[in-house]
């Protein structure tokens, strides 16, 4: 199945003029975007989706330092891509529009990434699993609780550290319409589940907790 143009999420940067159809990602839409967008119309590593196949198949790309299963692969927030022919590795990040965007890294950054934890809980023999927000469940006895985030490392399989929901952390805003923007976190309303934040444009706005990841 494929999208409309017309119907691609906002966050998409892709021209919504052009051929009917745009591909679509195999999980949602709205929280990443499928690999041939990156390929084609971001990086303009190739030209069409037989040339993504291709370089998918030469096992050329690498996605969170795995080889992608195919083209319509969903490259999530923070996700990493790696282009093995050109040495080069990027992070998909958001704009200050809202807009996906990517952000050069250096090789020995893409084995990590910071995903939000959405659930916990308790398994049988006390064993801990966090649930996290790009569909990972790890097992970890880090003092970790939902809506703080993780840094996971790929290569190791474990968690890194834990970065928590707190007063004064950095956060990332990837949803609703202050998406993009980042700043610190001043004021905590846990009952109305919103946050009150000073971006690094000194601009106090209120999000709700469920659209915010923290990053610092």
């Amino acid at each position: 199945m494929h999208l409309k143009r017309q119907e691609i999420p906002k966050s998409w940067p892709v021209y919504r003029k052009g051929t009917k159809y745009v591909v679509r990602p195999n999980s949602d839409s709205e929280t990443g975007i499928p690999l041939l967008l990156i390929l084609r119309d971001m990086l303009k590593l190739v030209q069409n989706r037989k040339e993504a196949k291709r370089s998918i198949f030469l096992k050329q790309i690498l996605l969170n330092s795995k080889i992608p299963r195919d083209e319509k692969s969903s490259v999530l927030l923070f996700d990493t891509i790696s282009l093995i022919p050109e040495k080069k590795s990027y992070r998909l990040d958001l704009s200050e529009k809202g807009k996906f965007e990517l952000k050069e890294i250096k090789e020995q950054e893409t084995g990590k990434k910071i995903i939000k934890v959405i659930d916990k809980r308790i398994l049988r023999g006390k064993k801990i699993q966090l649930n996290l927000q790009d569909g990972r469940n790890i097992l970890s006895d880090i003092k970790c609780n939902v809506n703080d985030s993780v840094l996971v490392n790929f290569k190791e399989k474990t968690i890194e550290k834990c970065l928590p929901l707190k007063e004064n952390a950095k956060v990332a805003i990837f949803a609703g319409k202050h998406s993009g923007k980042r700043g610190n976190i001043k004021v905590i309303n846990k009952e109305k589940k919103i946050v009150e934040l000073e971006t690094d444009s000194k601009e106090k706005i209120n999000v709700l907790i469920k659209q915010i990841i923290i990053i610092e």
